[in-house]
């Protein structure tokens, strides 16, 4: 059987092997995207960021519009359903395959559906959904596999009351009570969701605060306003079983309690696709949770072979892996490392409210004792907050004393992973560039969100004696 060749084969067409095809193309490679799945986009796309980000909106513009019509909301709630709200999502991510299709054919990338494995370092064979096999050839490979939820043993997932953070998005009703395991990003984000649908949610979170990479003042900030909507949070909980029954599902923990709702959702951890590719005959080094071991470059133990994305674990965001694949495909084209395009990449966090965060905490520059001062802009206090109602949250920035360099912008509130590209600009400049003196001597419109940076500025220099 011939091989076709090609200079660049991606496995993966999510946001990782996206930035990839797209860099190496546009460098003027012949490039080859393998998809497993007919429709591309990956994960993202399809069950994870997109659909949840789309559901969360269509939530949230029920309760907007239960608390600007209060006499509508027992009508509103009778006949809208879970359903209704994920057939706006499904629209959304409807357009968003057919964008990224576009991408491919107007790049003239070559799409080939089916599953791949190496067969040898510079080789791998495509079993197409028909069964037929195709063999490529290439001087360079990138693995942008993905990720999926990680399935413990033990835990029924066949079941109809228990779900992972994929299979929760084929929910049709909304149940009356759910048990959430694992209090990370997707554990906090659908508390936030389903608790705003009126769903009595237990999270229990394995360790003793949510999401410890947070700025501390952030994190506290979660904490409380979940427990304000009514969300109840168990810490250094462990689970030890799993019941599920005809008419809910138990929960056995170490401590020796025993919870009980309608439904149980997993969110403890995902594992990567890198299973059944064909590595380990090739030495490339795999962990127990699936995640490709790689260097700064993104190559695995076969230099010509670099993986992206969630196949390599952390920060296993949308927007870091769309970065990695570039950064993989400039080094594969140009031989040259391009730290920026993964250095200080913000976090967005999509619960109600959001929060985003960027660059150092204050106990990682306290750590390291570095002298810094905290600046803060309460949303109450903003008149455009005041005038949209959305007055809950603050902007944090954290700046260095003697320089007034912005070592850290942390944002919790309404439109968050929006606010937080604004100071991104200013704290990725190089030099006098990044200083906390240009929100004062710039004009923000008023009134507008925006200017919670010349409010947390002016907060943080009345600090400085």
């Amino acid at each position: 059987m011939s091989a076709r060749q090609f200079d660049v084969v991606v496995l993966g067409s999510g946001p990782g092997g996206e930035g990839a095809s797209m860099k190496a193309v546009k460098s003027g490679r012949r490039v080859c995207s393998v998809e497993e799945s007919p429709l591309v986009g990956g994960a993202c796309t399809h069950t994870a960021t997109i659909p949840s980000k789309a559901l969360r909106h269509a939530i949230q513009r029920l309760m907007d519009v239960q608390q600007d019509h209060p006499e509508l909301r027992a009508e509103l709630a009778r006949h809208t359903t879970l359903k209704d709200m994920m057939r706006a999502a499904t629209t959304v991510v409807s357009k968003q395959v057919q964008l990224r299709s576009t991408f491919y054919e107007r790049n003239r990338v070559e799409l080939v559906v089916g599953r791949a494995r190496f067969r040898d370092a510079h080789t791998v064979e495509v079993t197409e959904p028909r069964g037929s096999v195709e063999l490529m050839t290439a001087g360079a490979f990138v693995v942008a596999t993905g990720s999926r939820p990680y399935h413990p043993k033990g835990v029924d997932f066949r079941h109809p009351r228990i779900f992972d953070s994929d299979t929760i998005l084929r929910l049709r009703e909304s149940p009356l009570s759910m048990i959430i395991y694992g209090a990370g990003v997707i554990g906090c984000e659908y508390a936030s969701m389903f608790r705003m649908l009126g769903v009595k949610v237990d999270l229990v979170n394995t360790r003793d605060r949510l999401l410890s990479f947070l700025d501390d003042e952030i994190s506290d900030a979660l904490s409380y306003h979940l427990r304000e909507q009514g969300v109840l949070i168990r810490h250094q909980e462990e689970m030890t079983q799993v019941e599920a029954h005809d008419n809910g599902v138990v929960l056995h923990l170490k401590s020796g309690k025993r919870l009980k709702a309608d439904v149980f959702l997993w969110a403890n951890g995902r594992s990567g696709n890198s299973q059944d590719l064909g590595l380990e005959a090739l030495g490339i080094a795999v962990d127990s949770r699936g995640c490709i071991q790689v260097n700064d470059a993104y190559q695995t133990s076969v230099p010509h072979i670099y993986a992206v994305g969630d196949v390599v674990g952390a920060p296993s965001l949308a927007s870091a892996s769309y970065d990695q694949g570039r950064f993989a495909a400039t080094h594969i084209v140009e031989g040259r490392l391009e730290h920026k395009l993964v250095k200080d990449i913000p976090t967005g966090i999509y619960t109600s409210p959001e929060i985003s965060s960027l660059g150092r905490t204050e106990r990682e520059l306290t750590q390291a004792g570095v002298p810094y001062e905290v600046g803060h802009a309460f949303f109450k206090s903003l008149a455009r907050a005041q005038i949209t109602g959305r007055t809950v949250g603050m902007l944090k920035l954290l700046f260095q004393r003697e320089t007034r360099e912005i070592l850290g912008i942390h944002c919790f509130g309404d439109n968050a992973s929006e606010i937080i590209h604004i100071g991104q600009a200013i704290m990725t400049q190089e030099g006098p560039g990044n200083s906390i003196d240009y929100f004062i001597n710039t004009t923000f419109n008023y009134p507008t969100m925006a200017e919670a940076y010349r409010v947390a500025a002016l907060n943080g220099l009345n600090r400085l004696f």
